[in-house]
């Protein structure tokens, strides 16, 4: 068959389901991750012609997509900062929104280099790289913050925390791919035991209330781990408030807490960091502009 045979049969078979763009990404991504073709192949080789061998499993990830199963788990990876990170049921897919808060850690590393050059007046690097620092990912599922900030930062001690050891696995799995170092925790932040001080604590935990369920796409509800997504109605920020009682432990005075938030919840979450005495609360929209980011300092 021809492989732009094959396209419209993609188009067919789902358009009722997601837009076009969203099939052409589909499309192009399988051909890419099965067949290690390009996407501009079918400009330069209309006429180019698939073996069965070939088709199968173009075929086997359209009957995935029909029911509505993630791009992510039936190819079973995702991109996530210019990395290449595995996926499974047993972790969330990486989000651009996480890649956002990444960056915030990052831009506000570099700033206080900077800073810190400028006051010395010596001769230090303004490199990330020359400064080491103590960073812990809570509930770091996948590892992609963890792994992310030990790529861009290679001179910080990271650590990972997940109370899942399947999700641990998967994470290290990515760490060793993507040539890193992450120490990584089996613990729940319920019920935290740490021997270890940190410049910089990051998480993104379970924020996604029950009744909110009904507004979330079915390839989320159905194929994403519940226990890393949802939280009680009556209790929403339960995880925030055990992660802002471990960070006034564990956090270095004038250290940072990075969070990615339910953007309905934005100035509750905000309320909760005044209320364990975080100072230099700043809340951040993220690139939709919805309130998805929160930051604070340890006095």
């Amino acid at each position: 068959m021809l492989l732009r045979e094959i396209k419209t049969i993609f188009h067919n078979e789902l358009g009722k389901i997601y837009p076009q763009e969203e099939i052409d990404s589909f499309f192009y991504r399988c051909i890419e991750h099965y067949l290690k073709l390009e996407r501009f192949v079918l400009a330069i080789q209309p006429g180019l012609t698939l073996t069965k061998e070939d088709e199968q499993p173009l075929f086997e990830a359209l009957s995935q997509l029909k029911h509505e199963k993630p791009l992510q788990y039936i190819l079973g990876e995702a991109h996530f900062m210019d990395l290449e990170l595995k996926v499974n049921k047993d972790v969330l897919i990486p989000r651009p929104e996480t890649e956002e808060l990444v960056q915030w850690i990052l831009d506000d590393v570099k700033s206080q280099l900077n800073m810190d050059a400028e006051r010395s007046r010596s001769v230090i690097s303004t490199s990330i790289d020359n400064h080491s620092l103590q960073i812990l990912d809570i509930g770091t599922g996948s590892g992609c913050i963890a792994i992310a900030l030990a790529k861009y930062l290679p001179n910080a001690r990271v650590y990972a925390m997940d109370v899942s050891e399947k999700a641990l696995e998967v994470a290290k799995e990515n760490a060793e791919n993507n040539q890193v170092e992450v120490e990584f925790i089996h613990q729940s932040i319920l019920d935290p035991e740490l021997e270890l001080n940190f410049d910089i604590i990051a998480s993104n935990p379970p924020y996604v209330r029950e009744l909110e369920k009904d507004k979330m796409k079915k390839n989320v509800t159905d194929y994403e781990p519940h226990t890393a997504l949802f939280v009680p109605d009556d209790d929403a920020l339960v995880f925030y408030g055990a992660i802002a009682e471990f960070a006034k432990k564990y956090l270095r005075k004038g250290g940072s807490l990075y969070l990615e938030i339910n953007q309905y919840l934005g100035e509750e979450t905000k309320s909760l960091l005044k209320n364990h005495d975080f100072s230099e609360i700043e809340l951040r929209n993220d690139m939709f502009g919805n309130p998805r980011m929160l930051k604070g300092t340890n006095r």
